[in-house]
């Protein structure tokens, strides 16, 4: 397992680990890589601080730097697990299950804002961790927060691909969450972290909410943990 930090990220380590495990073709190569991220900056409205909106991981566990954190909420996209994980919380005999934003209704998260100074370097971190795979869009979307509304740097499912997984029930949300791990760990603990922690930020998400209920009633049914 591939510990999420800064430091791993910064060797870029989580790539290396995949190339070592004989799966290096699921991966982008640098190029792609920097130009996504090149293409990302390029359409940035000049002089106006770049935005982070979080709905996942990115939450408990952003890894870059910011110098502000905002309760930040987006409209005509909505938080589900709508993605195939071959890589951070599954693999490819196994794959798991993590989130990604999907067209339709609103979502509530966090809004990281990014310094100038080091602004490509933090990004780049973060395209290490999240665009490795061709899985997600980095797109542009309109965050309303108490401090204003903006334009956010957001990922979202990318629905030509085969890792997207549509809408699935909860049932097989919930067992794929239990019997799969990847890179990044379990992702019934991915699950768990995640609803925690947007409960901890007073973020109300009544789907997460009722798988963690399912995944503990599992749990106990079956005498683990």
């Amino acid at each position: 397992m591939t510990r999420i930090d800064r430091e791993a990220l910064k060797r870029d380590q989580v790539r290396e680990s995949v190339r070592a495990a004989g799966y290096g073709h699921l991966l982008v190569d640098d190029a792609t890589l920097e130009a996504s991220l090149d293409r990302i900056l390029a359409t940035r409205v000049p002089g106006v601080p770049v935005w982070i909106f979080a709905y996942g991981s990115l939450v408990w566990s952003p890894t870059f730097h910011s110098v502000e954190r905002v309760l930040a909420e987006v409209h005509g996209y909505h938080r589900g697990f709508y993605l195939w994980s071959f890589i951070n919380r599954g693999s490819p005999d196994r794959p798991g299950l993590v989130l990604a934003l999907d067209r339709g209704g609103s979502c509530s998260g966090v809004a990281y804002r990014l310094a100038e100074e080091g602004l490509r370097d933090e990004m780049m971190l973060l395209w290490r961790r999240e665009m490795i795979m061709t899985t997600y869009q980095a797109k542009w979307v309109t965050v309303r927060t108490p401090v204003g509304t903006f334009q956010a740097v957001a990922f979202v499912v990318d629905r030509t691909k085969p890792t997207y997984a549509g809408r699935l029930d909860d049932d097989t949300i919930v067992d794929t969450a239990l019997a799969a791990r990847g890179h990044y760990g379990p992702c019934e603990d991915y699950l768990c972290q995640t609803a925690t922690s947007l409960a901890r930020e007073g973020i109300a998400d009544r789907h997460l909410e009722r798988l963690m209920r399912l995944l503990e009633r599992r749990r106990a049914e079956s005498g683990s943990k």
